[in-house]
C-alpha cells in the first residue's frame, strides 16, 4: 500500500460491536425504500439520460487546405558521401519529383480533423467550440443515424471558445436544452457525450469536481470541472446533468499524456448562453465595456487601503474615452458591486460586465478611500472599445540606470522628472510623478517588480510631485503604524498599476 497514507484505513480496525452499533444506528434513520437498488440510481439516470439526448448530440468534421512544405535536405559537409543520396532522395519523393523546367512544386493536401456539438434548435442550430471549426474551409455535421450535412458558421467567439453552426434540413432535428449550471452542486452526477479520437458517440459519467475553476485561458475562465472523461475529440460536446439539460461544453482538458486523466473543463451553460444568442443573432458578441484597467486587491493592498476583508476589483486606469470616466469612477476605486451583484474577487468583473446588455444604465458600488459611494454607468460595448485601444499608438521604455538621486528609500532610488529623465527613460510627457531611477535587487520593491523608468503617481492614494514628498508619506505611514505603503505606478507610457510596499 505503498503511497497511501494509513490514517485512511484506521476506521477498519475498530471493534466490530461499535462497527454493528453504528450500522444499527445508520439504518434506523434511512427510509426502507433506499435499499441496494437505490445506489444504482446513479448508473440508472445515466442510461435514461443518454437515450434521451444521444440523438442530439453530433460530431463535427471539418477540412481544410493545408499548404505542402518542401523537404529539406539534411545539412551535410560538403562533399559527404551522403550529400548525393539525400538530394536523390528528398528530390525523388512524392511532390517533390523532378519537372521538365525543374522540382514541381509541391501540391497544397487537404487536412482533416474531428470535434463534438449538439443541436439547440430543431430548425439546425449546432453548438460547438471555436478552437473545433478554427480555419476550416468546410464543416460538416454528422448526427447519430449516419447523415451528413454541410454547416455554415453563424458567429465564433474566440474568447470563451464557442461557434455557432446552421445546417438545413428537410425535418425537424432532435435537440436539446440548456439547464442552470449556477445550481449544479459538487458532486452532483454529470454526463459527458462526444466524439474522443474519432470514435464516434461515446458516453462517459462523472461528478462535478468543481466550480469556477480559473485556467489561465482568458479572462472569463469560470469553468465547470469534472472527472467524467474527456479526450481529444470530445471538445464542443455537452456535459448533462441528470434531467438531460445541458450545464456545460467541454472545452479542455489537463493532461501529460493527451488522454483522460480526471481533469477535464466545461464553459458554463450560463456563461455560454448569452454568448449563444448574441452569435445567433449578430453574427459576433457584444459585450459590455466599462473601460477600466483593473487588478486584485491582495490582503497588502487591502490592509494598505484600510479595506476589510479583501476583496472587488482596484481601478489602476480609467480609459479616457469609456463609459467610467463620466460617471465619475477614478484611478484608486475599488468596485465592489455592479449591477447587484457582488464583485468578491477581480475576476468577477469582467465576466459580469461582459454579459450586461450594452447601452444599459448600471449602478456601480465603488469604495474610495475606504467610505462606500455609488456611481451609475451607462455601458458600452468592449468590441468599440477594443478598436479603439488598437488605434493608440503604444511606445516602448527602458534605459539604464539614472545615478542623479535625489532620495532612497525602501529600497528604491528616486529623482524629480526632469526633461533629461524623460528623454532617458522615454518617459510620456502626460506621466506626472517622481521617477525610480535604481532598485536594490534585494528590496520588496524588486519582488514587486519595480524597474528604473518606473513613475510613482501616488503613495497611499495621495498625488507625489517629488522625491520630498514620497519619503515624508513613508514617514507618516510608518508614524501611523502601517504595515504596508500603496504606490500608485506608471509605466514609461503611462499604464498605472497599484502595487504595496512593506514598510519594514
Amino acid at each position: 500500500m505503498a503511497g497511501l497514507s494509513f490514517e485512511r484505513f484506521r476506521p477498519i480496525r475498530r471493534p466490530l460491536v461499535a462497527a454493528a452499533l453504528a450500522a444499527a444506528v445508520l439504518l434506523a434513520g434511512v427510509p426502507a425504500a433506499l435499499d441496494s437498488r437505490a445506489f444504482a440510481r446513479g448508473p440508472d439516470a445515466i442510461a435514461d439520460v443518454t437515450e434521451k439526448v444521444m440523438d442530439a448530440v453530433v460530431n463535427i468534421s471539418t477540412s481544410q487546405t493545408v499548404q505542402a512544405q518542401g523537404n529539406a535536405v539534411p545539412n551535410l559537409p560538403p562533399g559527404s558521401p551522403f550529400e548525393e543520396f539525400f538530394e536523390e532522395f528528398f528530390k525523388n519523393r512524392r511532390g517533390g519529383q523532378q519537372g521538365e523546367n525543374g522540382p514541381r512544386e509541391r501540391t497544397p493536401r487537404r487536412a482533416n480533423s474531428l470535434g463534438s456539438g449538439f443541436v439547440i434548435d430543431p430548425s439546425g442550430i449546432i453548438v460547438t467550440n471555436n478552437h473545433v471549426i478554427a480555419d476550416a474551409d468546410e464543416v460538416t455535421v454528422i448526427f447519430n443515424d449516419g447523415t451528413r450535412l454541410k454547416a455554415e458558421i453563424l458567429g465564433r467567439d474566440k474568447e470563451v471558445d464557442l461557434a455557432v453552426l446552421k445546417v438545413t434540413t428537410d425535418k425537424p432535428l432532435k435537440a436539446v436544452s440548456f439547464g442552470d449550471s449556477e445550481r449544479l452542486r459538487i458532486g452532483e452526477w454529470v454526463v459527458a457525450i462526444g466524439n474522443p479520437f474519432q470514435l464516434g458517440g461515446t458516453v462517459t459519467a462523472g461528478i462535478v469536481s468543481a466550480r469556477n475553476r480559473d485556467i489561465n485561458s482568458g479572462r472569463y475562465d469560470n469553468y465547470i470541472q469534472t472527472d467524467a472523461a474527456i479526450n481529444r475529440g470530445n471538445s464542443g460536446g455537452p456535459l448533462f446533468n441528470l434531467d438531460g439539460e445541458v450545464v456545460g461544453i467541454n472545452t479542455a482538458i489537463i493532461s501529460p499524456s493527451g488522454g483522460s486523466i480526471g481533469i477535464g473543463f466545461a464553459v458554463p451553460s450560463k456563461t455560454a448562453m448569452p454568448i449563444i444568442d448574441q452569435l445567433r443573432q449578430f453574427g459576433e458578441t457584444r459585450r459590455g465595456w466599462l473601460g477600466v484597467r483593473i487588478q486584485q486587491v491582495t490582503d497588502e493592498i487591502a490592509e494598505s487601503i484600510g479595506i476589510k476583508p479583501a476583496r472587488g476589483a482596484l481601478v489602476s486606469g480609467v480609459d479616457e474615452k469609456g463609459p467610467a470616466k463620466p460617471a465619475g469612477i477614478e484611478t484608486g476605486d475599488v468596485i465592489v458591486r455592479f449591477d447587484g451583484k457582488d464583485i468578491k474577487d477581480m475576476r468577477d468583473l469582467p465576466r459580469i460586465v461582459a454579459e450586461t446588455p450594452v447601452g444599459k444604465d448600471v449602478e456601480v458600488t465603488i469604495l474610495r478611500k475606504a467610505k462606500e459611494e455609488k456611481k451609475t454607468v451607462k455601458l458600452g460595448r468592449l468590441e468599440d472599445g477594443e478598436k479603439q485601444a488598437a488605434l493608440t499608438p503604444k511606445r516602448n521604455g527602458g534605459a539604464p540606470e539614472d545615478k542623479s538621486v535625489v532620495k532612497s528609500t525602501l529600497g528604491i532610488d528616486l529623482a524629480n522628472l526632469s526633461d533629461d529623465l524623460r528623454k532617458r527613460f522615454k518617459i510620456k510627457d502626460t506621466v506626472k510623478g517622481v521617477v525610480i531611477t535604481g532598485v536594490d535587487s534585494k528590496s520588496a520593491a524588486a519582488e514587486k517588480r519595480l524597474v528604473a523608468g518606473d513613475v510613482i503617481v501616488e503613495v497611499s492614494q495621495e498625488t507625489v510631485a517629488n522625491a520630498a514628498d514620497v519619503q515624508k508619506r513613508i514617514d507618516a505611514l510608518k508614524k501611523d503604524g502601517r504595515k504596508s505603503a500603496l504606490l500608485l505606478i506608471a509605466s514609461a507610457d503611462g499604464d498605472l498599476r497599484f502595487v504595496a510596499i512593506a514598510l519594514q
